[in-house]
C-alpha cells in the first residue's frame, strides 16, 4: 500500500540507474578523485529556499493526511458497520475520499514546485558550464575525448534533474513517512507497535543481504558482457575481420569468444537464481509480519482488548512503512550517484580558464595590423617545444607565406596571432601591444581566420553568415558574398539565401563552402587575415575561384598564409621556411631562389610541402 508523493528510482528519466553497480562504482571513483563540498550544492538551491521550505512542508502534510486512512478504516469496520450508524459511515467514507484527493492535489503542488526549482538550478548550471567551457583553449578540446563535454552537458545535467524532485524530497517523505507512521502505531496499539519493530528489521536485513549478493553477481555479469562486446566489435568490423583474415588469427579469436561466451552461463544463471531469491524473501517478509501480528492478536497477553478494526488498520500502517523503510536503507546509494554527478559538473566548472581576457585591457581599434613575433617559444600542454625562439615582423598591410613539411609548426605559428594559444616565452604583438593584454573578443573583431576544414552551422546561408555579425545588414552581406564570388550560386537557389545548408554544409561543395566561409570572414571586415591551407583540399579549377576570392579578402590587410602550392605563396611579400619549429629562412620568393636553400629545394620539388 503505496503512500503519496512516494519516490521513484532517481535516474531513470536520463538512462542511469544508481543501482546499478557499476555505475554505483564509477560513482564512488568520482567522488574520490573530485570531493563535494554540500555547502556548495546548497548554495545552487539557495535562491529558492523559500520554495524548498514549500516543497518540504507539503510532503510532511501529504505524509500526515495518509496517516489518516487507517484510523478511518478503524471506525468504519470497529463502529459504523457492526453498529449500522449510517451517519458515522458517510463521514468516514467522505474523509477516505477527501484524503485522496488532498493528497493528489499537494503531490500535484509538490511536484510542480519541486521541478520548477530542478529546472531552475539545472538552467543555470547548463548556461554556467556552457559559458565556461566556450571559454576553454582549444588545448582543452584536443585533450578531451570525443562526446565527453557533450554528456556531461546533456546526461549528467539532465540527470539531475532527478536530484530535486526524487532523490531530495524521496528521502524527506520517507523519513517522514517512516516517523509518522511509527507514531500512528503505537497510537493504535503499542503492543503490535513492539511486535513489529522487533520483527520488522531482521526481515529488511535479510532483504538488503540478498539484494547485495545480487549486485555483485549482476556487476561480473555486465563485466563479463562488456568484454563479449568488445570481442564482437573488434573481431567483427570491418578492420578487425581485415586484421583477422591477413593475421590468421581466427581460430584463436573463435575460441577466446567461445570462453567469454560459456562463462556467462553460470552468471546468467546465479543472476536470475539471486533476483528470484530476492523476490521470495520480499514475498516472505511481506507475509511473515502481518503474520506474526494475526498471531500477537490472537492471545490475550498481547492483545489487550484489540479490535478487528484496529488490526486491520495498523497491518495497513505497517505494510505501507516497507517501501519507505527500504527506501531510506538506500539512501548511501542514491546520496552517492547524486553526488557523482555534482562531482562531475563542478570539476568542469572549476577547470582554469588557460586564455583569458586581461583584468586591465588595452584598446587596439583602429589597428593598423602590424604583427611581431618576440623571440616565441611554445609547446603544447608544457611538453616540448615545437616552437623555438620565433622572432619574425609583419608589417602593417603586408604579406607573410609560412612553408615547410606537416609538423614543421606553421600552424601553431599562425594559431599564436589568433591567440588560439599563449606562448610559453616570448610575446606576439599586434602594433605594439602584447595579445595578452586584449580583450578576446576585440582580438577577434582584428584578426579574422579562414581554415582548410570550413565549418557551417545547421541553418540558412543567410545565418551562417550572419554567425559572424549578427547586426549585418542584407546589403552587407551581399557584398561580402559577391566580393566572395558565391552571391551568383546563393541566389539561383531556389530558397536564395534562405537556403538550408544542412549538417556541416553538406548541402555545398568543398570549394563552395570555403567560398561561405570567406565571405563570413569578409564580413567582419578584420584587419589581420590568417589563411591555413584554405585551397589544399580542392581540385584545380575550385582552387582557382576560391584563390580569387581570397585574393579579395586579402586586399589591404596584414596576411599570414600557410600553404603548400607555389602559387600561392610566390607574391607573399616575405616568405618564412619553417623546420622543426625554427625559422630557417625568410625572404621574397626570388631572395630565397637565388639562395639556393631549403626553399630552393622546395620548389624544385614542386613545393607540395604537406601533400
Amino acid at each position: 500500500m503505496g503512500q503519496p508523493g512516494a519516490p521513484e528510482r532517481p535516474g531513470r528519466g536520463a538512462g542511469r540507474d544508481p543501482r546499478n553497480p557499476a555505475e554505483l562504482r564509477a560513482a564512488r571513483d568520482q567522488l574520490a578523485a573530485a570531493p563535494v563540498s554540500l555547502r556548495r550544492i546548497a548554495g545552487l538551491f539557495a535562491p529558492y529556499r523559500g520554495r524548498l521550505l514549500i516543497v518540504v512542508a507539503l510532503i510532511v502534510a501529504s505524509s500526515a493526511i495518509g496517516l489518516a486512512q487507517p484510523f478511518l478504516v478503524r471506525h468504519v469496520i470497529d463502529q459504523a458497520l457492526p453498529q449500522n450508524r449510517t451517519g458515522v459511515l458517510l463521514l468516514c467514507v467522505a474523509g477516505m475520499i477527501a484524503v485522496a484527493v488532498a493528497s493528489a492535489a499537494i503531490s500535484v503542488v509538490q511536484t510542480l514546485l519541486s521541478t520548477a526549482v530542478g529546472q531552475q538550478v539545472m538552467h543555470r548550471l547548463r548556461t554556467d558550464l556552457f559559458t565556461h567551457l566556450q571559454r576553454q583553449s582549444v588545448g582543452f578540446f584536443t585533450r578531451t575525448r570525443g562526446g565527453e563535454v557533450q554528456s556531461r552537458m546533456v546526461n549528467d545535467i539532465g540527470s539531475m534533474q532527478s536530484v530535486v524532485t526524487s532523490t531530495a524530497t524521496g528521502i524527506a517523505a520517507n523519513l517522514t513517512v517512516v516517523i509518522g507512521t511509527v507514531v500512528a502505531m503505537f497510537a493504535l496499539n503499542w503492543r503490535l507497535a513492539l511486535i513489529s519493530l522487533v520483527v520488522l528489521p531482521p526481515a529488511v536485513v535479510t532483504t538488503r543481504t540478498v539484494a547485495r549478493k545480487r549486485y555483485r553477481i549482476t556487476n561480473e555479469r555486465q563485466e563479463k558482457f562488456a568484454e563479449l562486446h568488445g570481442q564482437i566489435e573488434e573481431g567483427l568490423s570491418i578492420s578487425g575481420i581485415l586484421l583477422t583474415k591477413t593475421l590468421g588469427a581466427g581460430p584463436a579469436l573463435a575460441e577466446r569468444f567461445r570462453e567469454t561466451s560459456h562463462d556467462l552461463i553460470d552468471l546468467e544463471v546465479r543472476s536470475q537464481l539471486a533476483g528470484r531469491w530476492r523476490m521470495a524473501t520480499m514475498q516472505v517478509v511481506f507475509a511473515a509480519v502481518p503474520a506474526a501480528l494475526y498471531l500477537a492478536a490472537g492471545f490475550p497477553l498481547t492483545s489487550g482488548g484489540l479490535t478487528i478494526g484496529t488490526l486491520v488498520a495498523f497491518i495497513s500502517l505497517q505494510g505501507a512503512m516497507f517501501r519507505p523503510l527500504m527506501g531510506l536503507l538506500n539512501v548511501g546509494v542514491d546520496v552517492t550517484a547524486s553526488l557523482a554527478l555534482f562531482s562531475r559538473i563542478f570539476s568542469y566548472l572549476d577547470l582554469e580558464v588557460e586564455i583569458d581576457d586581461p583584468a586591465d585591457p588595452v584598446r587596439l581599434t583602429p589597428a593598423a595590423g602590424e604583427v611581431v613575433f618576440d623571440d616565441v617559444t611554445f609547446g603544447y600542454d608544457g611538453g616540448a617545444p615545437v616552437l623555438h625562439q620565433i622572432s619574425l615582423a609583419v608589417p602593417a598591410g603586408s604579406s607573410l607565406a609560412l612553408v615547410g613539411a606537416t609538423g614543421s609548426g606553421k600552424s601553431t605559428l599562425a594559431g599564436l596571432v589568433a591567440r588560439l594559444h599563449d606562448p610559453d616565452q616570448g610575446r606576439v604583438l599586434l602594433d605594439d601591444t602584447d595579445l595578452r593584454d586584449v580583450r578576446l573578443a576585440e582580438l577577434a573583431e582584428v584578426v579574422g581566420m579562414v581554415t582548410q576544414e570550413t565549418y557551417l552551422i545547421h541553418g540558412t546561408v543567410r545565418e551562417n553568415l550572419r554567425h559572424a555579425r549578427p547586426d549585418a545588414t542584407d546589403a552587407e552581406i551581399e557584398r561580402a558574398t559577391r566580393a566572395a564570388q558565391i552571391h551568383e550560386l546563393i541566389t539561383a537557389l531556389p530558397e536564395g539565401y534562405d537556403t538550408m545548408v544542412g549538417s556541416r554544409g553538406h548541402r555545398f561543395s568543398g570549394g563552395e563552402q570555403q567560398r561561405l566561409a570567406i565571405a563570413r570572414t569578409l564580413l567582419r571586415d578584420p584587419q589581420v587575415l590568417i589563411l591555413d591551407e584554405a585551397t589544399s583540399a580542392l581540385d584545380n579549377n575550385t582552387e582557382r575561384e576560391v584563390q580569387a576570392a581570397l585574393d579579395e579578402l586579402a586586399r589591404g590587410r596584414t596576411t599570414i598564409t600557410i600553404a603548400h602550392r607555389l602559387s600561392t605563396v610566390r607574391e607573399a611579400d616575405q616568405i618564412a621556411v619553417l623546420d622543426a619549429g625554427r625559422i630557417v629562412e625568410l625572404g621574397t620568393h626570388e631572395e630565397l631562389l637565388l639562395a639556393g636553400g631549403t626553399y630552393a629545394d622546395l620548389v624544385r620539388g614542386g613545393l607540395e610541402l604537406a601533400a
